[in-house]
């Protein structure tokens, strides 16, 4: 698990970046963990030239709405406003998982309204919030 904690009045998806950077995602056998998932998914916000530019860089499949007012723009450009970029709606629905995981976070009085001034005393609350929900939750579930 990667996390960047930005202030409260600036926009995720100026995040993106560093956290990409910061991500490892854990081989299930011998080897370095893998820096590049296989693919994101993201809420609208995340619809950006620069954001998908970067997926595509480095190979990530994007799954991102597009912003209505870009699909707009695209169309009345005709011809020239190019493709629509690639949307698999039924791999979105996983994204539900995500938004869940936050809505149970926040649902920390002190999560919720960050109260905590300093960064790594913000992060120690999240982390705390998460071991309590961690071990709320069942190990496994029986059928």
């Amino acid at each position: 698990m990667a996390r960047v904690t930005t202030a409260g009045q600036r926009h995720d998806s100026l995040a993106f970046e560093p956290l990409m950077g910061r991500l490892r995602i854990a081989r299930s056998g011998p080897g370095r963990a893998r820096t590049r998932p296989g693919r994101l998914l993201a809420d609208k916000a995340y619809s950006t030239k620069k954001i998908r530019a970067h997926l595509r860089r480095r190979g990530i499949t994007a799954t991102i709405p597009e912003k209505t007012d870009q699909i707009a723009a695209r169309l009345k450009r005709g011809s020239r406003g190019g493709r629509p970029p690639a949307f698999d709606p039924n791999a979105y629905t996983d994204r539900n998982t995500t938004e869940r995981a936050f809505n149970k976070l926040k649902a920390f009085r002190a999560v919720a309204m960050r109260t905590d001034k300093r960064d790594y005393i913000f992060r120690g609350t999240i982390d705390v919030a998460s071991i309590k929900i961690w071990l709320r939750s069942p190990a496994h579930e029986d059928p």
